[in-house]
């Protein structure tokens, strides 16, 4: 059993942003030279997040659309009184998606299905520059 450790750091534009990361991870886990196993993801902050969707207009509306339904900007939120930075719902929203998420791969290939990309969301509310640790293992 091998583990490779990778960085990939990416500037978002701010809320709202899905960046289609599939193809780094898919480098990643080809230049690891390892064949099966697991790529485990996860983005370091509180207020971006690591899910699959399918990358496509339709949902990259409604995405945004349910987050607005499920964790609404315009209420009070505990973090403002403290913080007052705007941001409330970013954690929240972050919170429920979550900050990783483990792909298998077999014969150094990710098992997505068909239409399924791997996305970074960012919830805050400015542009920040992320950073997605991504440990590959496997044999």
């Amino acid at each position: 059993m091998s583990i490779v450790t990778k960085t990939m750091n990416i500037r978002t534009r701010g809320e709202g942003d899905m960046v289609d990361i599939s193809k780094y991870v898919s480098n990643a886990v080809v230049e690891s030279r390892l064949r099966n196993g697991i790529v485990v993801l996860f983005v370091k902050g509180s207020t971006a997040a690591i899910t699959t969707i399918e990358y496509e207009p339709g949902l990259l509306k409604d995405f945004p659309n349910m987050l607005e339904r499920v964790a609404p900007k315009g209420i009070e939120y505990e973090h403002e009184k403290r913080w007052h930075d705007g941001n409330g719902h970013s954690h929240v929203r972050a919170s429920l998606i979550g900050p990783s998420l483990t792909v298998p791969f077999i014969d150094g290939r990710l098992t997505l299905g068909t239409w399924q990309q791997i996305v970074l969301i960012e919830l805050d509310v400015r542009s920040r520059e992320r950073s997605i640790i991504m440990q590959i293992i496997g044999e």
